[in-house]
């Protein structure tokens, strides 16, 4: 039986998502997320899930970090972005760090149901419009490595740390010790391969780590 993971914080896409995964794909089991930290413990609790269809912007989300922290808490997890953006960049980037496709929102039902079969086949879903669109360069692509190799906890300092906080707002809202903030810090640019915290900054700037999630983040491809 098929088993796929739907996570996007507006019920009625995950509704109109659900509708056209049960006529094209009888009898498959789908789990729902409105929530990052609800979607973690989905991937959790289905480790042998197909597929997922992840919205760039959920709620704690910010630029590609969900997609790269997913591939390193559960690599086998063929991910699928279902977003509204449509800058073709920021398709090809998406594609370029790991994502199995790309589904704009605004694709009608026959395009969402073809590039569902295709991913499930095992072939990416490339649309049209990015196949000639600039990627992610090398810098990008071994920052991304590095963001994956994240633990949870640095992965959230890391996105803190690009918002501009200090180690002592972060201590405060993480409910733990200036030095233990310090200690993911280190552990942060060992993993990334730098060696200050300006540059662990830049790293989450170019990946759009810091960026408000929402419809504000529409050039993420732009900015980050």
């Amino acid at each position: 039986m098929t088993e796929l993971l739907i996570a996007d914080d507006h019920p009625l896409f995950r509704e109109a998502l659900r509708g056209v995964v049960a006529r094209a794909f009888p009898g498959t089991a789908i789990h729902e997320a409105d929530s990052l930290e609800r979607l973690y413990v989905l991937v959790d609790a289905y480790p042998d899930a197909d597929l997922l269809l992840l919205d760039l912007d959920m709620p704690g989300a910010q630029g590609f970090g969900a997609l790269m922290h997913l591939q390193g808490l559960q690599p086998q997890l063929p991910i699928v972005i279902v977003s509204g953006h449509e800058d073709p960049a920021l398709m090809r980037r998406a594609l370029d760090h790991g994502a199995m496709g790309f589904i704009p929102k605004s694709a009608d039902v026959h395009t969402l149901d073809a590039a569902l079969h295709q991913v499930l086949d095992g072939t990416p879903w490339i649309p049209q419009q990015a196949r000639q669109a600039a990627g992610a360069d090398d810098v990008e692509q071994a920052a991304a490595n590095g963001v994956r190799e994240l633990t949870p906890q640095q992965f959230r300092v890391l996105q803190m740390v690009g918002a501009g906080q200090l180690n002592k707002q972060i201590a405060h809202e993480l409910g733990v010790s200036e030095a233990t903030v310090k200690a993911h810090m280190t552990a942060i640019m060992r993993k990334l391969g730098v060696s200050n915290r300006t540059q662990a900054v830049l790293i989450a700037g170019r990946l759009g780590l810091n960026l408000p999630s929402g419809p504000a983040d529409a050039d993420i491809g732009q900015r980050a």
